[in-house]
């Protein structure tokens, strides 16, 4: 599982962070997806409950 962390700079101060969560066979796709409209931020793996907590 991996934690795709993400903002929309229109909506979001630089610093936030929203979390979307994906298994490894859509963890390419979704992260196409953010990247094409320069929301990606990082891509890590998620540890568990608790890691996808957005700051």
């Amino acid at each position: 599982m991996w934690a795709l962390r993400w903002n929309n700079p229109r909506i979001h101060t630089p610093e936030r962070r929203k979390v979307w969560l994906a298994c490894d066979e859509h963890r390419t796709s979704l992260g196409d997806f953010l990247t094409a409209r320069g929301f990606l931020k990082e891509t890590r793996p998620h540890d568990g409950p608790g890691d996808e907590v957005a700051d």
